[in-house]
């Protein structure tokens, strides 16, 4: 069944329900909710007691009688002539053997005992009085739908070509909108937001359908019943609105719902009495006056609060009190909030939409989705313009014009700006007139104001003289409105009413003829509480016309905006270059950036082309004067002296306004020939890097700082480009907790393509690991793989890594937070997340983080967790100890442990711990695959336990690590034995650095060799009888001073094993690899292998490490370039250094002046040990990945000396 409006257009009516199954047998009894039907419109009523509740009112209406029989036909005779007539045609079409009578003809009578006949008394009055309730919800529905099709038609913004509003549907174009968000608060400005965001919808995005925002997904349990959907200003909200209300008006969709009802916030603003919530829905939806009872959860009401940014009320929902009758009156703000908790209309659905930074008003557990809408994306933005413009070819050249300009195709991300730019060059376009087409957002803007003027002129006037020629009046209204806009955006508002523009000399009783003058620009509603509500219909637009009129009070008046009233003294007057510097500073001091766009108008007002448009608002005199190069010169002054890189971003897209592009296009030049890598870049060259990378349409694959030569300030500049790659290798630059400011809110970026980052070697603390892990927590960040190796953090940064753990938006899989103080507390912490349900961390990387076998029962109980996901545990160089590793060793055969691969180098393991070890290896349900154990002194019985394992067909393990485990013959020869025995698994195994023999040599290559076994690696070498000694000391080898290197302030001695400051400067003859600088000296060996040398100091300091051949040899101090290692040791405590950093001094741990180094070249490992009673002291290891041959390296200062000792002799020297 259809209706036809007034204008001839069809929308669906409601579909007539079943009164009662079809497939019945009428002449049965039922009870009475038997007889509610089940429709697409309503929810089947279960409650008998209610329905003869029901009953039992309508015969005391009819009767007047209390208790008396209920009377049928009474009941039918109350209905309508029209009412009667469709009650009939439903019952004959029901029952249509029953009906034979052309149902046309039949009277009350006829119908009641039709019905008594079928039916019986009870179940009679149950299906008439279904039909009446059914029937006035109908009629509702119907009247709502077709007012709110008739409001909801047509799209705002007349066609150029015809001067009518265009149907939504001809020209609505989808929108992305996905599902997902948080209730953090992005505060940029939304257009920076834009420009960030708009490269790519990433393939995690859950995209969701606008009219299926109620819908329940198959994995919820919950009802969708309030619904928070965020997005920028003019990128689409209201729109989405408008389809959705549109399509359940016509039939498509969401015919559930009874009645859409719009409370906007604009008009609730101005309602400052109390009222009860059934007086404010009926003044919003007249109509529902003739539901008697609202409450009926048969009546599926939405309320729909469109742009929650506008409100100007208080929403406090932890202290406004509770309120749950409808018809009790109370505060607009009371009754808001009990709606969104569901204390008003439990039933009720409810769709809010925000700007962002608005949208944290609304409690998250009040919300069960929060959707998202980010406007068009590529595909969408020429479909767009597709079907703006009829004019396909001429729609063609549009969008490639657009194409040409990076900043205009990102801003078309925004529907409005796509509509705005749609217009503006269709006009021109059009035109047979050349001229030069606008491609600064400035001239845009500028272009659209005086289409707009012309427009209005040409409809109310008659006249189609020059856009440009304004007449008094045009002129009047401008600046007018140029007022109101910028102190409007100077207080933060979007909407304002009555007072506002009186303020700015706007009189009220023209305010409509502004309205209707310029409805593309400044908009006039009269809200439902005969309020008139003004805004402008974008932000953007807003900004332009306050620009404006900054821009022309200024040329006219010599006054600046941002100055105090007007000045009288001509000296001070401000000129055009004082309103720019004073408009720079001010947007560069703003912490969100809410004045960006402003200023880039306010610059590009100045250039020449937008003069000549705007001529007719300024003094002649002025405009001659207008020369924007000391503005130029002055932001570029600013680049320099900028700290914050976001607010650097901005000052590039203003000197894009001016059509400066010098820095930019010098970087660009650079970038084509590949000459990047080798020039030294200036900050503001780095900036201007960044800008480019930003701008282009490209994600980079990888963005490795370290390429770039520059200063810490310059490493500073490039950090936002963390925006637009894939993986960014931050490692050693020098960063600090305030860099991490930077990259958090890159890591919020919304389509963030980052899933790697590395920031090791950084001096972040916890405090800058904080500041990371709240960008870890945002829904937008896909952060994969993080490494914060040798960060200078604590245990206190893990409880925030805890937290990112157990978060459901966290995508964390790889965690490295090797050569920390992380302590065993700081695996407690971790535990926290690692033990989450949400927890999805696969790598774990503790390695020299000063553990002890403390923290092995909370590792335990985390891999005997049903939720862990961890695979990959790595904790070489952690002092375990046999004990702390027999409690994880247990917890590797439990089911739901899925580790599989074990790093346990270094951790003072003992034969004790292969007891566990080899029954972890036997058991069927270990995952293990890959073990290493190099470094601890397992020896020949360790060997041999772990052998058993091997043997076991249970045992999976692939990879077997035993270097330096001081194992001689017998326990290889019991390996090979165990390999034979078990061929099938293990591909790799490791038994370099010990002392084999040669015969078990000759089985396990031969093991290696015979195509029936897996082994395909093997390692032997670097063994002999040397390799028993326990600990580092097996790597012992024997160093010498090379005299060709020691500066001539330093005598060698002791057949070149002793060094010392001389009085005198030695005689040594020139040598290209001699220090001239500071007092060093280096080995003669080339380390590459596995090494360890003692050395003995003398002194208050000594500076020992370890340095590549081309050091620095004029200036270079151990560990302040990337080419050396060192510890500096002073009296009571050491401090280590390297690539120009310095970490803070830590106090000896004894008294002594004997230090031992061990150097694994290939492990990418640098030990540092303090030597007392030949006990080893774990101090700093360094990793980096070694890539030429190191020496070891001595700095020697004044009354010191440094001598290198054979491992073995015992230690004497002591503090």
């Amino acid at each position: 069944m259809w209706a036809t409006c007034e204008h001839h257009n069809t929308i669906p009516a409601l579909k007539r329900p079943r009164l009662v199954d079809g497939t019945e047998d009428p002449g049965q009894r039922y009870h009475a909710q038997e007889a509610f039907p089940e429709t697409e419109q309503t929810d089947k009523h279960v409650c008998s007691a209610e329905d003869h509740k029901s009953l039992s009112k309508i015969h005391r209406e009819v009767s007047g009688v209390p208790g008396a029989p209920c009377p049928l036909s009474a009941i039918i005779e109350k209905m309508t002539r029209e009412d009667f007539t469709t009650f009939k045609r439903e019952l004959a079409e029901e029952y249509p053997s029953y009906f034979a009578t052309p149902f046309e003809d039949l009277s009350v009578c006829g119908v009641v005992e039709k019905l008594l006949e079928l039916f019986g008394e009870q179940k009679s009055l149950v299906i008439t009085q279904n039909f009446l309730h059914i029937d006035a919800l109908k009629k509702v529905q119907k009247n709502i739908k077709v007012r709110l099709w008739e409001t909801h038609q047509h799209m705002s913004g007349r066609t150029l070509s015809t001067g009518k509003l265009p149907l939504l549907n001809e020209i609505y174009t989808e929108l992305y909108i996905t599902e997902g968000g948080s209730g953090q608060v992005n505060n940029e400005h939304e257009v920076r937001q834009i420009e960030m965001t708009s490269k790519m919808q990433t393939m995690s995005d859950i995209k969701i359908e606008c009219n299926d925002i109620f819908k329940t997904s198959s994995d919820q349990k919950e009802q969708i019943q309030v619904v928070l959907t965020k997005g920028v200003a003019g990128i689409g909200k209201t729109v989405s609105v408008q389809k959705f209300i549109l399509d359940w008006a016509e039939g498509k969709a969401n015919q559930h719902i009874t009645a859409i009802v719009s409370l906007p916030f604009r008009d609730l603003n101005l309602r400052k009495d109390e009222y009860s919530f059934i007086e404010l829905l009926h003044h919003y939806a007249p109509e529902l006056k003739d539901i008697k009872d609202i409450e009926d959860e048969r009546v599926k009401l939405l309320f729909i609060f469109d742009g929650l940014d506008e409100c100007r009320f208080p929403l406090d929902f932890q202290r406004d009190e509770k309120h749950s009758d409808v018809r009790k009156p109370a505060s607009v703000n009371v009754l808001l909030t009990n709606l969104i908790k569901t204390n008003l209309l439990p039933s009720a659905l409810l769709w809010i939409t925000s700007r962002p930074a608005a949208a944290n008003q609304i409690p998250p557990k009040c919300v069960q989705r929060v959707t998202e809408i980010r406007g068009f994306n590529d595909c969408r933005k020429e479909e767009y313009f597709k079907k703006k413009i009829s004019d396909q070819i001429l729609a063609n050249r549009i969008i490639t014009h657009i194409k040409s300009s990076r900043s205009l195709y990102i801003m078309c991300h925004i529907p409005v700006i796509c509509y705005l730019s749609a217009t503006v060059l269709e006009k021109m376009m059009s035109d047979g007139e050349k001229r030069e087409i606008p491609k600064t957002l400035t001239e845009m803007y500028t272009h659209f104001l005086l289409i707009q003027i012309s427009l209005k002129n040409e409809k109310y006037h008659g006249q189609t003289t020059d856009m440009q020629k304004l007449s008094q009046s045009d002129k009047e209204m401008i600046l007018k409105l140029g007022e109101l806009a910028f102190q409007q955006l100077d207080n933060g508002n979007l909407i304002f009413y009555e007072e506002d523009l009186r303020k700015c000399g706007i009189d009220m009783n023209k305010a409509s003829e502004y309205s209707s003058l310029c409805t593309e620009i400044f908009r006039e509603e009269l809200g439902s509480y005969r309020e008139k509500v003004f805004c402008f219909v974008h932000l953007s637009i807003q900004e332009h016309l306050a620009a404006v009129y900054a821009h022309v009070i200024c040329v006219n008046e010599k006054t600046s905006v941002f100055s105090k009233p007007k000045f009288t003294n001509e000296e001070e007057r401000s000129s055009l270059f004082d309103l720019h510097r004073s408009a720079v500073d001010k947007a560069l001091r703003t912490k969100n950036g809410q004045l960006d766009l402003f200023l880039r108008f306010l610059l590009g007002l100045c250039l020449e082309p937008n003069q000549i448009l705007l001529q007719d608002l300024m003094n002649r005199s002025g405009i001659e004067k207008i020369n924007p190069v000391n503005t130029i010169l002055y932001l570029k002054e600013r680049i320099k002296k900028e700290s914050s890189p976001e607010r650097i971003l901005n000052i590039f897209h203003c000197l894009n306004e001016l059509n400066d592009n010098s820095l930019e296009e010098e970087i660009q030049t650079a970038l084509r020939s590949g000459s990047l890598s080798d020039r030294e870049l200036r900050p503001d060259q780095c900036s201007a890097l960044a800008y480019v990378l930003l701008m282009s349409e490209k994600v980079l694959e990888e963005f490795d700082l370290n390429m770039f030569k520059t200063s810490a300030v310059g490493q500073q500049r490039l950090l936002p480009v963390l925006r637009t790659c894939k993986k960014a290798r931050f490692t050693g630059c020098i960063l600090s907790s305030e860099s991490c400011l930077t990259v958090a809110s890159a890591l919020k970026t919304v389509n963030s393509p980052l899933i790697e980052l590395d920031l090791s070697f950084n001096n972040l603390r916890d405090s800058g690991v904080k500041t990371v892990c709240d960008g870890l927590m945002s829904p937008n960040c896909k952060i994969k793989i993080l490494r914060l190796n040798e960060c200078s953090v604590t245990d206190g940064c893990c409880v925030n890594l805890g937290s990112v753990l157990q978060s459901p938006h966290s995508n964390l899989r790889e965690l490295e937070l090797r050569n920390n103080d992380i302590q065993d507390s700081g695996v407690k912490y971790l535990s926290n997340g690692l033990l989450s349900q949400h927890c999805k961390l696969e790598k774990l990387e503790l390695s020299v983080c000063k553990l002890t076998e403390g923290c092995c029962a909370v590792l335990a109980s985390v891999l005997q967790s049903s939720h862990s996901k961890l695979r990959q545990l790595e904790l070489r160089g952690n002092d375990l100890r046999d004990s702390g590793i027999k409690q994880l060793f247990v917890r590797l055969e439990n089911p739901y442990c899925k580790l599989s691969a074990l790093g346990l180098g270094a951790c003072n393991l003992t034969d004790s711990c292969c007891i566990n070890l080899s029954s972890v290896l036997r058991s069927p349900h270990s995952n293990l695959r890959e073990l290493e154990l190099k470094d601890n002194d397992l020896q020949d019985s360790g060997a041999k336990l772990l052998s058993a394992g091997l043997k076991d067909p249970h045992c999976k393990l692939q990879s077997l690590g035993l270097s330096g485990c001081l194992i001689t013959e017998e326990g290889c020869t019991s390996l090979a034995s165990a390999l034979n025995s078990n061929p099938s698994h293990l591909r790799k195994l490791d038994l370099s650095y010990n002392y084999p023999g040669d015969s078990a040599v000759k089985l396990l290559t031969a093991l290696q060799n015979d195509p029936c076994y897996k082994l395909e690696e093997l390692e032997l070498d670097h063994g002999g009888e040397c390799r028993l000694k326990p600990g580092p000391r097996k790597y012992a080898c024997q160093l010498t001073l090379d005299q060709n290197t020691a500066h001539r302030s330093l005598s060698l001695s002791e057949n070149n094993r002793k060094v010392s400051e001389s009085q005198e400067e030695q005689p040594y003859p020139d040598h290209p690899e001699r220090f001239k600088g500071l007092p060093h000296v280096l080995c003669r060996e080339a380390l590459k292998e596995r090494s360890y040398w003692e050395v003995e100091r003398e002194g208050m300091r000594a500076l020992i490490g370890v340095a590549y051949k081309s050091m620095n040899r004029d200036e270079g101090l151990i560990g302040m370039d990337d080419k050396s290692f060192g510890v500096l040791f002073q009296r009571f405590g050491y401090s280590s250094c390297h690539n120009g950093k310095r970490n803070a001094e830590i106090a000896l741990p004894h008294p002594s002046t004997r230090v031992g180094v061990y150097l694994d070249w290939a492990a990418g490992t640098l030990t540092f040990y303090s030597v007392f009673h030949d006990a080893l002291s774990q101090l700093h290891t360094f990793y980096s990945k070694f890539t030429e041959p190191l020496y070891a390296a001595f700095r020697v200062y004044p009354e010191s000396s440094m001598t290198l000792v054979p491992t073995g002799i015992k230690a004497v020297g002591y503090l």
